[in-house]
């Protein structure tokens, strides 16, 4: 599927940002990421991001990669926008992601801005600028100073705004002022990179969420962005609070990828909770309270 006819919402509105099953023995399972995306876009996401930090892409590699691309695409690829994640702090690098993720058929591209080396704002824009150039693709940029170190400042989303293929930004900041004013002032489509501000990223004007919890309670998400969309605000704030506990209990603890698939596991979905290191499996006691979260959620049935 291309963008959506909609510039406002050019990724659609619930995007999960999707982890990537493995083996037991560590192995991408690419059976069981075209099982998830189904299960994903039938429950109610019209987007999906590959290889980002949820899907490990720090320790996944050039062909696991490209091969998870085109396993989902061929899956969903006619009923979901498919985003590839092309990050790294070798611009060279992540441009032959970008290139790689275009070939393997992505829709569009995640550019985040350059982890660990804290470039200038310069630096930055000729980073992102590089990255978008090489995969010719629509890009969603992604601030995520948490994780990168680094801000993009309102000169650079100016700037990026100008290139024809920005068409988006996922906002992981935390800043739901700074989104307001700067969505406006680009006129970029404005995703909320938290689960807990999809609400207030509505109604200042964003665009959906790119969502970890998504892989719990996607239909909830939907439900909340169609009230918010029909002007029901009550029944949007409904639909959200009844994803709070998944929420919780899969951002809580702040290692995502590794409750995602504890979440993932227990609905049935996937067949394991498999991670590479640095990143450890959720335990027993840690995946039990995932399932605790999603029965308080009410999508898992308590037994």
């Amino acid at each position: 599927m291309a963008l959506t006819s909609d510039p406002t919402r050019p990724f659609g509105a619930v995007l999960t940002a999707m982890v990537t099953p493995m083996t037991p023995d560590g192995a991408v399972d690419l059976e069981a990421a075209r099982t998830l995306a189904t299960w994903l876009v039938d429950h109610g996401c019209d987007g999906l991001v590959l290889n980002g930090t949820t899907g490990e892409a720090p320790t996944t590699h050039a062909p696991e990669k490209a091969d998870l691309v085109a396993a989902v695409v061929d899956a969903v690829g006619d009923r979901a926008v498919v985003l590839a994640g092309a990050g790294s702090n070798d611009t060279a690098h992540a441009a032959r992601m970008a290139e790689q993720a275009t070939e393997a058929g992505a829709d569009g591209l995640l550019v985040v801005s350059p982890y660990y080396s804290r470039p200038s704002q310069e630096g930055l824009a000729r980073h992102l600028e590089a990255v978008t150039e090489a995969g010719g693709r629509p890009v969603m940029l992604y601030d995520v100073p948490g994780r990168t170190g680094v801000r993009i400042s309102a000169g650079v989303y100016a700037r990026l705004a100008q290139h024809p293929l920005v068409v988006a930004t996922k906002d992981a900041t935390g800043d739901v002022a700074a989104a307001a004013g700067l969505a406006a002032d680009t006129g970029l489509a404005w995703y909320s990179g938290d689960d807990a501000l999809l609400l207030p990223f509505l109604a200042h004007g964003g665009a959906g969420l790119v969502s970890v919890a998504a892989h719990a309670v996607p239909a909830a998400f939907a439900e909340t962005v169609a009230a918010w969309d029909a002007g029901d605000t009550a029944r949007a704030l409904a639909a959200f609070r009844t994803a709070l506990p998944a929420i919780a209990a899969l951002n809580g603890a702040g290692f995502q990828a590794v409750m995602a698939k504890a979440a993932a596991e227990a609905l049935g979905v996937i067949g394991g909770r498999t991670v590479r290191l640095p990143l450890v499996e959720a335990s027993d006691d840690e995946a039990a309270a995932v399932r605790a979260g999603l029965v308080a959620a009410g999508v898992l049935a308590t037994r």
